[in-house]
């Protein structure tokens, strides 16, 4: 199981980002309602990191490019995170390098266990 974090840890540093901010990127990218957007609150929850922490990661994202801001046309206190078109290179391209790190582990878990 090392390996394959080691390995989308590397994957992530090559395509120019840290392992958390390719986790960000995931966590917005599929948000769980399906509209490829979140909220600090949101990635908050689904990161078990406190606001500040998360903020930051956000803002740095923002600051080079990755992600963008836009305010809830309801609640202009809320601000819902997109990726941009960089963003959306970047952790595609990562994701695509995975992929046969994911199809291994599927095959691991389609197996019976060893008793």
């Amino acid at each position: 199981m090392r390996t394959f974090l080691r390995n989308s840890e590397d994957s992530a540093r090559r395509n120019g980002l840290t392992p958390q901010r390719y986790l960000l990127l995931l966590m917005i990218k599929g948000a769980v309602d399906g509209t490829e957007r979140s909220t600090v609150t949101d990635l908050c929850q689904r990161l078990k990191l406190g606001q500040s922490t998360v903020t930051e990661l956000v803002g740095r994202a923002h600051d080079v490019g990755l992600i963008e801001r836009s305010s809830d046309a309801h609640d202009g206190r809320v601000a819902h995170l997109y990726l941009t078109v960089e963003g959306e290179n970047r952790v595609s391209n990562v994701v695509m390098e995975l992929r046969g790190d994911r199809a291994r582990l599927v095959a691991m878990f389609a197996e019976p266990p060893r008793l």
